[in-house]
């Protein structure tokens, strides 16, 4: 385990187990799958200033789009983290949650439909235009070769 840098000037606090646990909450997270989004983090290193291959840019951010614009309509659990009335607050909160939940679904469901075709139209524009610009190479290229073919012939 790395060395801890936390420093925290007041009586009474465990800088050591602070950190513990944030470690611990951290490897629980990844192990229920929340931070499995490698691809989002690579594409997020690639920013316009350093990205040197525009279709390679182009590839990630697509990627990206496809993982990240998915809505999570998976239930949650309800936590209440003040001990006064916690009990009471949990069921108050739950019993919200239960009463707004279709609605929820609902909502979300519509937005990663709107998402999904928004993604499909980005990704065949997309493929249009990079066909379109293979064929426009291509006779440039085409061009460029009777081009120098005539001028051989001078």
């Amino acid at each position: 385990m790395a060395e801890n840098k936390i420093r925290i000037g007041a009586d009474g606090i465990d800088a050591e187990a602070i950190v513990r646990k944030i470690r611990e909450r951290a490897d629980a997270r990844r192990a229920a799958g929340e931070f499995d989004r490698e691809e989002l983090a690579r594409a997020e290193r690639y920013n316009l200033s350093t990205v040197k291959d525009d279709a390679d840019f182009f590839d990630r951010y697509i990627a990206c789009l496809k993982l990240i614009s998915t809505v999570d309509i998976n239930d949650f659990e309800i936590i209440e983290r003040r001990a006064r009335f916690a009990g009471i607050l949990k069921r108050f909160k739950k019993g919200i949650w239960s009463v707004l939940k279709f609605y929820t679904y609902h909502l979300w469901s519509q937005q990663n439909q709107v998402n999904g075709v928004f993604n499909a139209a980005i990704e065949l524009v997309a493929k249009r235009d990079s066909e379109q610009l293979k064929k426009m190479q291509a006779r440039i290229d085409e061009l460029e070769e009777r081009l120098a073919a005539l001028e051989s012939r001078k």
